[in-house]
């Protein structure tokens, strides 16, 4: 069943909760399968862009033209988001940008619609 896959990624999807490993410090995110003993850390959603790519074609449920990117976050872990609220031509490398929750897909006839996080440029770049 499906909802309940998305309802275990809740956190990292909507909070990007990570964790924080209680020796070293380190930060991971997602959170690895067997992270029970590490402390939970809510990330600031805020990051820059590292590098980035246009989408041809996406995989079904998914929309054609959207932009990856690879996204060092303030505290570290580099993740992967799709880009919103911005044109390809605007992109650039060092581009400030800060998580937002938006629609990911539509998972069909049962209903379920999928949210997560995107990033866009910082409101105060704009």
């Amino acid at each position: 069943m499906q909802l309940a896959k998305h309802w275990r990624l809740k956190g990292p999807r909507y909070r990007l909760a990570a964790v924080r490993h209680p020796e070293t410090g380190a930060i991971c995110f997602p959170p690895p399968a067997d992270s029970a003993e590490w402390d939970e850390v809510a990330l600031s959603g805020q990051g820059v862009v590292e590098s980035f790519a246009a989408v041809g074609k996406a995989a079904d449920g998914f929309v054609d033209g959207s932009i990856m990117a690879l996204i060092r976050l303030a505290e570290g872990p580099v993740i992967t988001a799709q880009l919103t609220d911005l044109e390809y031509a605007d992109v650039t490398i060092g581009l400030q940008v800060e998580m937002v929750t938006r629609k990911l897909r539509d998972l069909g006839p049962d209903g379920l619609i999928v949210y997560g996080y995107k990033f866009r440029p910082l409101l105060s770049q704009v």
